[in-house]
């Protein structure tokens, strides 16, 4: 337990470094700044090292420390829930920023700054976490140090079925992401942290279940195994293909390179008025015609006037008219 209890001081100390260095850029630099450049390079820097030491957990943990799928599911939904309430509207992964380019929420040049803010806080993770395993202070660093040079590649399946993998991941996440975006950040980071935690359960044997490129090439690029068009295929082709994907899904169409709906049909709301009737025969009449070719005073042949015809149908009875009704004989008079 002293290695887990050293990792979780490791994750603590990251969060709150991450987090100064978020006001101390929010003081110091202009917002546009600030937005597009350093809260996506130190978010970049907090989740690279958070998933470095994760992915050392991972590896060595079950059977160094005696750690349990169970226990590091559950570290890695506390961290991704940490991740979502400190982020402060940073993404750090590149396929987000790519989406919000093709919705035309964001120019090229800030996508671009954003990218270049990601690379470089990967890059500083990455050194700062080997720096932090030079110490060496539990057993479990030590053991990585010692693998450090001869690393194990993420990918444990072929390219074309990680590929497929990687794209359903990147595919249900960013699906996620587009339905809840309206929604209160509570539910949004909750539901982005299971999703992330199953993504990792699920997919986690087989590629790692990264779906973020910079994440992946920091991580695993540097490992023997594979080739880099290979990890090229699976961390980088594979997710942004489920980008485009759920973007498209979503909406229909890619709003930055065009506007018309592939998938949906609009429906206009304006309702177009409907022709006039074909006219009937030449001897034929519509009731109104009829009516409008009659002359007032006239009637047509058999019709009653409304006069008799109400005559008919009432006639008052006896007391109306002035006369008594006859009596009932009774019942003594039909004896006699």
């Amino acid at each position: 337990m002293a290695g887990l209890n050293v990792s979780l001081s490791f994750f603590l100390a990251t969060i709150a470094l991450c987090q100064a260095a978020r006001r101390a850029s929010k003081a110091l630099l202009p917002k546009g700044a600030y937005v597009s450049f350093a809260l996506e390079a130190v978010g970049a820097a907090q989740l690279g090292a958070c998933c470095l030491e994760m992915r050392m957990l991972a590896e060595l943990g079950p059977w160094a420390g005696g750690f349990g799928p169970d226990l590091l599911l559950t570290l890695l939904f506390l961290l991704f829930l940490a991740h979502g309430a400190t982020f402060n509207g940073a993404s750090a992964n590149p396929t987000v920023s790519l989406q919000e380019l093709l919705l035309a929420e964001a120019s090229l040049p800030g996508t671009l700054l954003k990218l270049a803010a990601q690379e470089l806080g990967m890059q500083a993770a990455c050194a700062l976490t080997r720096l932090y395993w030079a110490w060496e202070l539990s057993d479990l660093h030590v053991l990585q140090n010692l693998m450090a040079e001869h690393c194990s590649s993420a990918l444990r399946t072929t390219v074309a079925h990680g590929a497929l993998v990687e794209g359903a991941c990147a595919f249900v996440f960013h699906l996620t992401l587009l339905r809840l975006r309206n929604s209160l950040p509570v539910y949004r980071v909750s539901a982005v942290a299971l999703l992330v935690t199953v993504s990792a359960y699920t997919a986690g044997p087989l590629t790692s279940a990264f779906f973020n490129p910079t994440l992946a090439a920091s991580v695993t690029f540097h490992c023997a195994g594979h080739t880099l068009l290979e990890y090229a295929q699976v961390y980088w082709l594979g997710p942004l293909t489920g980008m485009v994907l759920a973007v498209l899904l979503y909406h229909g169409h890619l709003p930055c390179l065009f506007q018309r709906n592939l998938l949906y049909s609009q429906k206009n709301k304006y309702r177009t008025p409907k022709g006039k009737p074909a006219p009937g025969p030449e001897g034929a009449q519509t009731p109104t015609e009829g009516c409008r070719g009659q002359e007032p005073g006239q009637r047509r042949v058999g019709q009653q006037p409304l006069g008799s015809l109400w005559s008919s149908m009432w006639r008052p009875g006896p007391w109306l008219r002035g006369r008594k009704p006859t009596p009932t004989s009774s019942p003594e008079a039909i004896r006699q």
